[in-house]
């Protein structure tokens, strides 16, 4: 009998209040602090998805693992990674999904503090990576999802004649196994409209849409123990079908409790890309 491994580990919940939150990708004015909103690390089970009895699939849980080596060499090379990555991104989630076109629109690579510091919305950046996001959230919402389409395709015949679209991120590591800070995604049957708070995600010229969680003890998480750089993870952050599919999949890193005190900090890299369906 196969039997699931589970850990305990506290993930970022975002406290209910009458109030929306909001984030900074830049220094705010003076006097406004990075980010609004109480969080509360809550203990959840985590379980190992390498341990489960059957694989994930993406329109059931919301994410699948798949071997997928990449022929980058620099992930650091925004250059490279263009010309090489966001084709093999735009391949593997055809794969994925069984979508007819993939667009990938951006990518962000990100490094685990040095000094291991408290987890947040990953405002720090240093020597060309972001810092690990440890607030539970979903890259879009139900609003900038459907805003999301448009501005990938930019001819407004070719987005009027889409029937359905899906916003997937493709999650690697870009260095070895990932010892320290994985990546817990939850289960998006697990998860419902109440659980999902609207907040804003200010940039210098533009404001963003994403989902914060409340907490919930119904939320089921997962990870993928030790990821390596020939893996990939797929998992949908927006689909505009409204039925029989997943639709968001809150994410956030976390603190392993095993992790070794001499492990490599974490470096991975994310890609999010439409993908269209006929």
């Amino acid at each position: 009998m196969n039997i699931q491994s589970t850990l305990t580990a506290g993930l970022n919940y975002l406290q209910p209040s009458a109030l929306r939150p909001f984030s900074y990708t830049f220094q705010p004015p003076p006097d406004t602090p990075w980010e609004s909103g109480s969080y509360e690390l809550r203990p959840m089970p985590i379980a190992d998805a390498r341990t489960a009895a059957t694989p994930q699939h993406i329109e059931r849980e919301g994410f699948e693992l798949r071997d997928a080596p990449t022929a980058v060499r620099d992930f650091l090379d925004d250059a490279e990674v263009e010309a090489v990555y966001h084709r093999e991104v735009a391949e593997l989630a055809l794969a994925v999904t069984g979508g007819a076109r993939a667009y990938v629109f951006d990518h962000l690579v990100r490094r685990r503090e040095a000094d291991r510091t408290a987890l947040s919305f990953g405002r720090r950046a240093t020597e060309g990576r972001a810092a690990a996001n440890g607030r539970i959230h979903n890259d879009y919402t139900e609003e900038s999802g459907r805003r999301r389409l448009a501005l990938v395709l930019t001819d407004p015949e070719e987005a009027a004649a889409v029937r359905r679209y899906c916003i997937v991120n493709v999650w690697r590591s870009i260095k070895g196994p990932v010892l320290d800070t994985p990546l817990a995604v939850c289960d998006a049957r697990s998860v419902m409209a109440k659980d999902l708070v609207s907040a804003e995600v200010r940039y210098p010229s533009r404001t963003g849409e994403i989902y914060l969680a409340t907490h919930s003890p119904t939320h089921r998480w997962s990870y993928f123990s030790a990821m390596d750089r020939h893996e990939a993870l797929v998992f949908k952050q927006y689909d505009s079908q409204l039925g029989g599919v997943s639709r968001f999949t809150p994410h956030a890193a976390f603190d392993h409790p095993e992790t070794p005190a001499d492990a490599p900090l974490r470096e991975s890299i994310e890609a999010r890309c439409l993908v269209v369906f006929e």
